[in-house]
């Protein structure tokens, strides 16, 4: 993706800026440059001389929410902080969009390593792309979960962050009608029918669980959200990428994370999205009974979580067919992402079949 940094930093007004509010970057000229690009944030690293850190904004032309979007994961992140979650230190926001255009915040430049998706395969860095070092990537993203889900929300000030109430009576709404959203969202985009989709809404509906336990949600797990630590063994440190972060019910991402793994009932299913070999993971009952041991949450209806969370990533990934179909991504990617959404979701028909 092609970035104009002068169009989204404005040098002397940040160097003002961080001058008021970031000491602990140094007080030297300030370098910049792009360290990612995409459509709904762009990150940027910065160095005066002092501790090396990075800049997230949304992009020259946002998307919607992207900044609202912004100020949330300053927010969480800030929260988190004080709590032993891995995450990067939020050092300080800014919503004056004056300031470069767009609101930002700068937090800590993590020391280590992020898989990373390219083509249609995650990889990760040696020797963690080989057994049996990658074998313990899983239990440290799960680590960081239970960690997570221990937190309390409202002891470091989240009280307000999301809406706990009646949030799994929610969902199902929630994501059905986002996804009936994007023919008006993008113009080009077609609405488009799922074999599997009505049998995994009508089970769901049949089965929907009571909200009982609110906590803080990442919600987007997964190894490209995740930063580790060089070297083996596999170590967690930090937790990225918090735009869909909330305050709901913290078994839907470990749900969502042992999606991608084998279940041991069914060693012929394959994974809802599985873009790593599970081969050289943990089966998904393995997991929960770690996160279990963690948390003290009962896992007997992960199998409930788990088909709620496919039916989500199935309706919040069509955005991204809509996007390509709208000319916004390229063509490979809307066709990537849409067989991901159509195997999803008949999957999760088959998964149901068998449990119930």
């Amino acid at each position: 993706m092609d970035v104009n940094l002068d169009e989204l930093v404005n040098i002397p007004n940040l160097t003002d800026w961080l001058d008021a509010n970031v000491p602990e970057l140094g007080k030297g000229p300030l370098k910049c440059e792009m360290l990612h690009g995409g459509t709904s944030n762009v990150v940027f690293t910065l160095d005066r001389g002092g501790m090396p850190m990075v800049l997230r904004r949304p992009p020259a032309v946002p998307p919607p929410g992207a900044e609202k979007g912004v100020l949330r994961e300053a927010r969480v992140l800030t929260a988190l902080n004080a709590t032993e979650v891995p995450t990067p230190v939020c050092y300080a926001a800014c919503e004056d969009t004056s300031v470069i255009g767009g609101c930002f915040y700068v937090m800590e430049k993590v020391d280590g390593w992020a898989p990373n998706l390219r083509g249609e395969k995650i990889y990760n860095e040696p020797p963690f792309d080989k057994l049996p070092y990658e074998y313990g990537i899983a239990f440290a993203i799960v680590g960081g979960l239970t960690l997570l889900a221990n937190v309390d929300y409202k002891a470091v000030g989240l009280g307000d962050f999301g809406k706990p109430d009646n949030f799994m009576e929610r969902q199902v709404d929630r994501w059905s009608s986002q996804l009936k959203s994007y023919p008006d969202k993008y113009k080009g985009y077609q609405a488009r029918s799922f074999e599997g989709y009505d049998e995994v809404e009508e089970w769901l509906r049949k089965h929907a669980r009571k909200s009982e336990h609110a906590g803080i949600m990442h919600g987007d797990v997964g190894t490209p959200n995740m930063m580790f630590r060089h070297g083996p063994p596999a170590r967690l440190a930090a937790m990225i990428d918090w735009e869909l972060s909330t305050i709901g019910d913290p078994m839907m991402d470990i749900a969502g994370f042992t999606g991608a793994m084998h279940d041991e009932r069914f060693p012929d299913l394959t994974p809802t999205h599985s873009l790593t070999n599970p081969d050289h993971a943990p089966t998904k009952q393995v997991l929960m009974r770690y996160y279990a041991a963690g948390t003290g949450r009962k896992i007997e209806d992960i199998d409930f979580y788990a088909v709620l969370v496919g039916f989500k990533y199935g309706c919040l990934l069509e955005y991204k067919v809509a996007q390509a179909a709208a000319g916004i991504l390229p063509k490979e990617t809307g066709e990537f992402f849409s067989r991901i959404v159509e195997n999803g979701f008949k999957r999760n028909a088959e998964f149901i079949r068998r449990i119930s």
